[in-house]
């Protein structure tokens, strides 16, 4: 799992290897479980994009082992 910007400083870490619970088998799947693993996510990553393996993914997407999720939060800029 990889974070960046905001998501980044919210859980504390650019990014750590875990192993996906069963009932995790899809990119709809991740806000919750990583909301529950890292509390001050809670709320934050209704905005996030998600990337499977270096490609946007969509929420239907399956989650396969091996797998490198990264979670792209809305950038501002000007």
């Amino acid at each position: 799992m990889l974070y960046f910007a905001a998501v980044r400083e919210l859980a504390g870490l650019e990014e750590e290897d875990v192993v996906l619970p069963a009932e995790v088998a899809r990119v709809a799947d991740l806000p919750a479980w990583l909301e529950r693993r890292h509390p001050r996510l809670a709320g934050r990553l209704a905005s996030c994009r998600f990337a499977r393996n270096e490609q946007f993914a969509v929420a239907t997407e399956a989650l396969e082992p091996g797998d490198v999720v990264a979670i792209i939060p809305p950038v501002a800029g000007g």
